[in-house]
């Protein structure tokens, strides 16, 4: 598996909000207004998106497709001024943002039968769950523990501790939680892990996001799609556990963070 999308269709409703206790640049301002997390400089000129297309690279990927709105010429024009090297980067347009398994939808053309590498935009992810889900011979999703979450990422834990949780069984995903409540954390046994959507997806995805029926929210959320995967397409999803941060950047005030994180990782591309 060579591919990887990147889900960068998000309305960025927090990323947009003001806040006086951030100090930012006038480019990361503007970048900030519009939303567009993963163009947040963070280099002074270097934007987010670049970081983790570096490390996928580092993985082996080699063909990776942008899911984004029909707005974001900014993000097809920057790419194809750049025209990197080591990965080749295409679009793949979401015409609505009408949730997470409609993005993935958006890229079938993209996976042309094939399995593919999906995950946020906003987030940087270790290296090693990269390549793990890269050599995997079924579907998967990158399962990590959330006491590793709260010491090492730039999360807080009060937000961790509402991700969706992961139940695992002989190496396998069986159910994901959204929003679990402390009586069903409490049944799991530890380590808990929670799903931070980095995922292996093979074709059988697709007719599964088509399925599905929006959700509470209104949305057609990617965590259903995969539950109608496992019990009624007969789908298996590994779930190779990390003990290792995730970065994200979803507000204002990650940007700091997140800069001085990722402050001596060479970016190649």
């Amino acid at each position: 598996m060579n591919k990887a999308v990147i889900l960068a269709r998000g309305l960025g409703t927090r990323m947009q909000e003001a806040d006086d206790s951030v100090a930012l640049s006038d480019k990361e301002a503007a970048a900030a207004a519009k939303g567009i997390k993963a163009m947040i400089p963070i280099d002074g000129e270097r934007p987010f998106i670049d970081y983790v297309l570096s490390q996928l690279a580092d993985a082996g990927y080699t063909r990776v497709c942008l899911v984004i709105g029909p707005e974001h010429d900014a993000v097809r024009e920057y790419y194809d001024t750049l025209a990197p090297t080591r990965v080749t980067v295409e679009f793949a347009v979401q015409h609505e943002p009408l949730g997470t398994a409609d993005a993935v939808a958006s890229a079938e053309a993209f996976a042309a039968g094939g399995h593919i590498l999906v995950i946020n935009s906003d987030n940087y992810y270790p290296l090693e769950a990269f390549q793990t889900l890269r050599t995997l011979e079924t579907s998967g999703l990158a399962a990590f523990e959330r006491s590793t979450l709260i010491e090492s990422s730039n999360i807080p834990p009060e937000r961790i501790n509402k991700f969706a949780v992961i139940e695992i069984a002989d190496g396998a995903m069986t159910r994901i939680i959204e929003k679990p409540t402390d009586e069903q954390i409490g049944a799991l046994p530890e380590p808990i892990c929670v799903s931070m959507n980095c995922w292996r997806f093979g074709p059988k995805i697709f007719d599964a996001c088509r399925a599905i029926e929006p959700s509470p929210r209104g949305e057609l959320e990617i965590t259903d799609a995969v539950q109608h995967a496992i019990s009624q397409l007969g789908e298996r999803f590994a779930a190779p556990t990390f003990r290792a941060p995730v970065l994200d950047l979803s507000s204002r005030t990650d940007i700091g963070s997140v800069q001085q994180a990722l402050q001596n990782v060479q970016v190649r591309l």
